[in-house]
């Protein structure tokens, strides 16, 4: 996963968090949801496809943690906003791993 979000530049210090219409409400809200936590993205597009790598890396069996220290790896989030991007990630792409929260 690490080459993968990092290929698609998911988190950066100098991201841009400007809210942008999608026209997919599921994708507003994750992105709102980053935003209230203060967490910036090069675009809209790039955090809304790390959000659903997060699924695709849950799906093969890595757990919320690992999924969280590859974010970690890739951006320049700290633990807790990691596993925010990755619970967020959850509630909005991947239901069906809530019951693992």
């Amino acid at each position: 996963m690490v080459a993968a979000l990092g290929a698609i530049a998911l988190l950066g210090p100098l991201g841009v968090a400007a809210p942008i219409a999608r026209g997919e409400p599921i994708d507003d809200r994750f992105l709102a949801a980053l935003r209230s936590q203060g967490i910036t993205y090069q675009s809209p597009e790039a955090a809304i496809a790390a959000g659903h790598l997060v699924c695709t890396e849950l799906d093969r069996g890595e757990t919320e943690d690992q999924v969280a220290q590859d974010v970690m790896n890739v951006s320049n989030l700290d633990p807790y906003h990691a596993g925010y991007f990755v619970g967020a990630s959850i509630g909005a792409f991947c239901r069906n791993h809530e019951q693992d929260s």
